[in-house]
């Protein structure tokens, strides 16, 4: 039985967590228990839902609660679904993008970087990527063509802001991930170390003189390779490169010097993960 409740006025309390809350409000960094996050559109949801989190309340579009948002809302039965006319919903910024539904969901406790890499053989590390746009489309590379895991340095922006979520089209629910620590301080030292300590030999995908190309057999042939990918303005910080196993460029021609981080990612994931399995 839906439980459904109609709300008539923008300022209600029961849209802060929708409409005045901030991400960071949401995230809570110290107690994550207590934490939000806002998923949005029936597909994203149903993947957090999948991966084990747990749903609060919805926000539905009226037409959509019999439709598009049935399934969901269907399978998480006497929850709020809080429904509002169009002229109060639109009034939440890119409310109209979402396919008409959001979910207020509780965070989970992150896995340590021992957990999540103790079988993996290509994971990506990010350092400081603050858009959510990038990292969500990072993640749906690395779902896609097949990343163990993903590392984000402590300064990075959070995988589970809604953004990030819905660009990922929630694979941020399916690829493995968490933080490498949660002070600036601890990268790129200790965190380039526990790497090495896991197994891991370390690729910074960077323009340098001494840069081996993308398809290089021995880089292909590394049996746990972390590929290090930088901030969208200026790459990867040069102590890090300095402490990285090999940099990597990827060939380009018509004089481009460099892609957007995502783009980035997607081909260097494609040749050194789908392309390691292609040359087995």
């Amino acid at each position: 039985m839906l439980n459904i409740i109609e709300i008539t006025d923008f300022n209600a309390p029961e849209l802060d967590v929708y409409a005045r809350l901030t991400e960071a409000q949401l995230l809570n960094r110290h107690n994550l228990r207590e934490g939000l996050f806002i998923a949005e559109s029936p597909k994203v949801i149903w993947r957090a839902l999948d991966a084990g989190y747990e749903p609060v309340s919805f926000l539905v579009e009226p037409k959509h609660i019999h439709g598009e948002a049935k399934e969901v809302l269907e399978r998480c039965a006497g929850l709020p679904v809080y429904t509002a006319p169009l002229d109060v919903l639109t009034q939440l910024t890119g409310f109209q993008l979402t396919r008409g539904m959001l979910c207020a969901m509780r965070r989970q406790e992150l896995p340590s970087v021992e957990e999540i890499c103790s079988s993996a053989k290509r994971i990506a590390v990010l350092e400081n990527i603050v858009n959510p746009t990038n990292l969500g489309a990072i993640f749906r590379s690395a779902a896609a063509l097949g990343m163990d895991a993903v590392l984000l340095t402590p300064a990075c922006s959070n995988p589970l802001y809604r953004r990030s979520a819905r660009v990922s089209m929630g694979t941020v629910f399916q690829v493995p991930w968490t933080y490498l620590g949660d002070d600036i301080a601890l990268w790129p030292e200790p965190g380039m170390s526990k790497l090495r300590a896991l197994g891991f030999r370390t690729a910074a995908m960077a323009l340098c003189d001494d840069s081996v190309s993308i398809d290089d057999p021995q880089l292909m042939a590394e049996d746990k390779l972390a590929i290090l990918l930088g901030t969208e303005g200026d790459g990867l910080a040069e102590n890090t490169i300095a402490d990285c196993d090999y940099t990597v460029k990827i060939p380009m021609s018509h004089g481009v010097d460099s892609l957007n981080v995502a783009a980035a990612s997607a081909v260097a994931f494609w040749q050194l993960v789908a392309g390691n399995i292609r040359e087995l």
